[in-house]
């Protein structure tokens, strides 16, 4: 008997402003990688999936959002760092409440989980660099809505 994982179901935020979204960068090291996503994060348990988006954004960049609206669900299964993870994303348009962070580049912040500390960049990326492939965007699903 195969020994199975689990099926997170994330929520995660698609924030534009002009031509570009603001994502979390992440590194695969086993394909030596370099990846981004938006941000957002997993759905606890008796938690709605709009009220953990928010929840995450506080946590993660101490960020209120605003203009929340739920566009659709994306089923993702791939390969990270050479483990298969399968996820289901509840995915929002949404915007800042603070203006500050449409002037940012990019920012640092802490995610705690399994007691590791790890450390990420968000930023702002044009939409452009990922359509022509120039930076790749997780999961290919993401495309069909920017």
């Amino acid at each position: 008997m195969s020994k199975l994982g689990k099926i997170r179901v994330l929520a995660l935020g698609l924030i534009r402003d002009d031509g570009r979204i603001f994502v979390s960068e992440g590194y695969d090291s086993l394909k030596k990688e370099t990846y981004y996503r938006a941000l957002g994060g997993g759905v606890d348990f008796g938690e709605t999936s709009e009220a953990a988006l928010k929840r995450e954004f506080q946590e993660e960049i101490q960020a209120d959002l605003t203009n929340i609206n739920y566009v659709g669900c994306i089923e993702s299964i791939f390969t990270f760092n050479g483990k298969q993870g399968h996820e289901i994303i509840q995915l929002y348009e949404c915007d800042f409440v603070d203006s500050k962070f449409y002037q940012l580049e990019s920012l640092i912040f802490s995610e705690f989980s399994e007691s590791k500390n790890h450390q990420h960049k968000a930023l702002w990326v044009d939409i452009a660099d990922f359509k022509s492939g120039k930076l790749r965007l997780v999961p290919e699903a993401f495309f069909a809505y920017l």
